[in-house]
């Protein structure tokens, strides 16, 4: 391909898209780029207090619970408060928390105060996805959520290379630089991003088709299949930085030659998350989650007969490409079969089922390569792949086209109901 056909793609993936997008999507890549503390957290407790590893795990699944706790209150507050100032309270308080967790000197501060930050920092999820859908148009949303995918892996691999250099000199800094750059994304949003929440009535009171409660999205059969689906789905992914580094390590490989085969993923995301964006999104998306499911079940499930550091970064390479073209596709359904006026709330119980998994993931892979193997678990990864593949094929058979009705009456996939408050 020539470097003019390399502009011109890189200018269509780009192009049409809303200025608020390109803010929001700024304050994605800001807020990734200091993504220090998470990188860094195990060592900080292990080598620099001198905390065992059991600890620093029970601080790790603290964060992740402190996730699962905010993911519905925060779905509630980005409908009923609005999608700005949710996030504005989100980033606010993530930055304060991580700014105490550098100062704290206790174990259970540590714990409590690590636990907070993993509310905060998870409470922002639902406000960013449901402001995306609201800014823009249902034809360009894949593309949108793609986009604003690739600023977070782009940014995560720009703060994981820092991270290391950060805590050479000063662990301290890192939670003060993350603190700090996190307050710059609630100064963007501040200044540059206007309310995105559809109107109301002329009333301003909601009529019965507009009511939207958290029982609603719980008696959606058809979304809350999709949302036990993403759990399957985000159970393999989460492997990765899980399953995968323990059983090299028992299988006699070096935490370099982890390094190196996970590497692949962050460096093939941000390669190829925008050319592949550009030829799944007109595409039907029960083939592409069809598709991405087998893909990642079988891309770790092939890790079984990984003897080498180059099969295990070929296997590397197979569910990243799963995860490039599950992630906005996923992402563009569960705001398909949103209604307008319960996005938050259904992207709130969206993203719960991506932090259940992150709290259920690490206790799945110990217990499976503790008692049986590790080839259990890349075999147990393969089935549940299938099983989520066939899953989406049999709740996508008649799913409506983007635009149309689908979860409750108030549905509607239209972004020009959106106010400009």
């Amino acid at each position: 391909m020539s470097v003019a056909s390399l502009r011109r793609a890189a200018r269509e993936s780009v192009s049409g898209l809303p200025r608020e997008f390109w803010w929001l999507w700024t304050s994605t890549l800001v807020n990734r780029l200091g993504a220090f503390v998470a990188t860094f957290m195990a060592l900080y407790l292990t080598i620099d207090r001198g905390y065992s590893a059991s600890y620093a795990g029970l601080v790790a699944s603290l964060h992740g619970l402190g996730g699962v706790a905010s993911s519905l209150g925060a779905g509630v507050m980005t409908d009923r408060l609005g999608r700005r100032p949710t996030l504005l309270i989100a980033q606010s308080a993530t930055a304060a928390s991580v700014a105490l967790l550098g100062f704290m000197q206790d174990p259970v501060a540590i714990a409590a105060v690590a636990f907070l930050v993993g509310m905060a920092g998870n409470a922002s999820r639902p406000a960013v996805q449901a402001m995306l859908a609201d800014i823009v148009r249902p034809e360009d949303r894949v593309r949108a959520f793609s986009l604003n995918y690739w600023a977070i892996n782009l940014g995560f691999a720009v703060s994981s290379m820092s991270a290391g250099f950060i805590a050479e000199f000063s662990y301290r800094a890192g939670f003060l630089l993350e603190a700090g750059m996190t307050a710059v994304c609630a100064v963007l949003v501040f200044l540059k991003l206007p309310e995105s929440r559809p109107q109301r009535t002329a009333t301003g009171k909601a009529t019965e088709e507009e009511e939207v409660g958290l029982g609603t999205v719980l008696r959606d059969g058809r979304y809350m299949g999709v949302v036990g689906l993403s759990f399957l789905v985000a159970l393999v992914f989460q492997q990765g930085s899980l399953g995968l580094p323990v059983a090299m390590g028992e299988a006699g490989f070096t935490p370099a030659d982890y390094g190196m085969a996970i590497a692949l993923n962050g460096v093939i995301i941000v390669v190829l998350q925008i050319p592949v964006t550009r030829l799944i999104e007109r595409r039907d998306p029960r083939r592409l989650l069809v598709v991405s499911s087998l893909l990642a079940g079988y891309g770790f499930g092939l890790t079984a007969f990984a003897g080498s550091v180059g099969v295990f970064a070929l296997t590397v390479c197979l569910w990243t490409l799963a995860e490039i073209v599950n992630a906005p596709t996923q992402t563009s359904l569960v705001v398909r079969l949103s209604p307008v006026q319960g996005r938050g709330r259904y992207q709130g119980v969206y993203t719960l089922s991506w932090s259940l998994a992150a709290l259920v993931a690490p206790l799945m892979s110990g217990l499976v390569i503790d008692r049986f193997g590790a080839e259990w678990l890349w075999g147990l990864c393969a089935a549940v792949g299938m099983v989520a593949a066939a899953g989406y094929g049999a709740l996508m058979r008649r799913l409506p086209p983007t635009g149309t009705s689908t979860a409750v009456p108030a549905a509607t996939a239209d972004a020009a109901e959106v106010s400009a408050n």
